[in-house]
């Protein structure tokens, strides 16, 4: 029986969406403007990388080709030497938005079919009422920031005031999206987590996708930094996807990274959360080598999106990718005959764009694995192709939404 990995590269989008213009991010391209940079000097950085993007790896399984179908346009370097070594393509997101989990479930087949609520770019951001009765239930003497705001600049801003009156940081963005910022030590960690817990229940009124606990550590003197026990309250998925399907039928699921968080924990199985990206790709290799027939392991990788693409880092990012590509080979050596994975992403986080939101684009579609042909699979109409087509590869009875890209059973030859 086949087994499936589906690993997403979160933010690295390849161009803007046919709908990019109605969310400011016409012309916005992840993948392709890092390559341009790059090619240009402009991704250099002392210690860190220096020249041309080059990932030869996924350029070899269609990373470029998929570029050109989705921007008209192969980014420097990118293109393949040979012949494509999987089906690739390009994915145009059909849920109203450019966040996470509404990407991550439409991978699974699941579309949003409604937009989420987002708070205004004003300041105050968020409404009276939801700020008074979180103070009241918190215990706590106030909040700070109540707007929009980049997470790393607002704790640098307000880190000193909240150590000094206890009061927690919130603020949000362009997501649908309640952040809240507090001291690990200082204020607590279990604290943080139950002040969350108290905020996504108020904000379900609103339909506000996530509420997200930032904890940081640090001082004036020496200066803040977020820690990895970030703790994402997603609202859970409204309908059955992928990840339902697996468990309904019995198969072994492993979720590595925020998956567990993003489908609020329903149907994920075995839950990893290492850390860095390349802990979560070792951790999910690692479940791949004992992972039973029928099985499903989905991961994602956030670094290219939370430190690189919201601080419009593009030497970070291209550093990023490029130590992922040489990740590849592991990921190809790990794969039995019969196996099926899939590299995407969830949404864009153009480095080189306006702001520090994400960007509306479509993504990249690479499916490979032992004896799976090399072609082009072209545009596909939704992300949830993916969740339809891991379906059909596992066996798995399927009513999501989403056309199959890959015939059962369909091998080179």
């Amino acid at each position: 029986m086949a087994r499936a990995l589906i690993i997403v590269l979160d933010s690295v989008g390849i161009g803007g969406a046919p709908d990019a213009e109605a969310y400011g991010d016409a012309g916005s391209d992840t993948l392709g403007h890092i390559a341009e940079a790059c090619a240009a000097g402009r991704g250099d950085r002392a210690g860190l990388r220096a020249g041309p993007l080059r990932l030869p790896h996924l350029a070899a399984l269609g990373l470029g080709l998929a570029a050109a179908g989705a921007s008209g346009r192969i980014p420097p370097y990118l293109a393949p030497e040979g012949p494509p070594g999987g089906a690739y393509g390009h994915a145009v997101e059909t849920a109203a938005g450019k966040d996470t989990p509404s990407g991550h479930w439409e991978i699974a087949g699941l579309p949003l079919p409604e937009p989420w609520g987002h708070f205004p770019d004003t300041a105050p951001a968020f409404p009276t009422d939801l700020v008074q009765t979180l103070i009241a239930e918190g215990g706590l003497p106030g909040i700070l920031g109540d707007r929009h705001a980049p997470g790393v600049a607002i704790i640098d801003e307000l880190g000193a005031e909240h150590l000094r009156t206890g009061r927690p940081i919130c603020y949000t963005s362009a997501d649908s999206v309640f952040q809240i910022a507090a001291h690990e030590d200082d204020f607590g960690l279990e604290q943080l987590y139950d002040l969350c817990r108290v905020a996504r229940r108020l904000c379900d009124p609103y339909r506000v996708c996530r509420v997200i606990a930032r904890p940081f550590v640090g001082s004036p003197e020496t200066g803040f930094r977020r820690t990895g026990n970030r703790k994402d309250f997603a609202v859970e998925p409204p309908g059955r996807t992928l990840l339902d399907q697996a468990e309904a039928a019995g198969r072994a699921v492993v979720s590595v990274g925020k998956i567990g968080d993003i489908f609020a924990h329903r149907a994920t199985g075995r839950e990893i959360k290492p850390g860095p990206n390349a802990a979560c790709l070792k951790a999910g290799l690692e479940a791949l080598q004992d992972l039973p027939d029928g099985g499903l392991i989905f991961v994602n990788l956030v670094d290219f999106d939370t430190e690189h693409g919201h601080r419009r880092d593009v030497p970070g990012y291209a550093a990023e990718l490029e130590a992922f590509d040489a990740r590849v080979p592991e990921i190809l050596a790990a794969l039995r005959p019969g196996d099926l994975a899939v590299i995407t992403a969830d949404h864009g986080n153009d480095p080189t764009w306006t702001g520090t939101d994400h960007t509306r684009e479509q993504v990249p579609v690479l499916a490979f694995g032992p004896g799976i042909a090399g072609r082009a699979i072209g545009r596909r109409d939704s992300f949830a192709d993916i969740g339809a087509t891991v379906a059909g590869h596992l066996g798995l009875p399927w009513d999501g939404a989403g056309r199959p890209f890959l015939k059962e059973g369909q091998h080179a030859g």
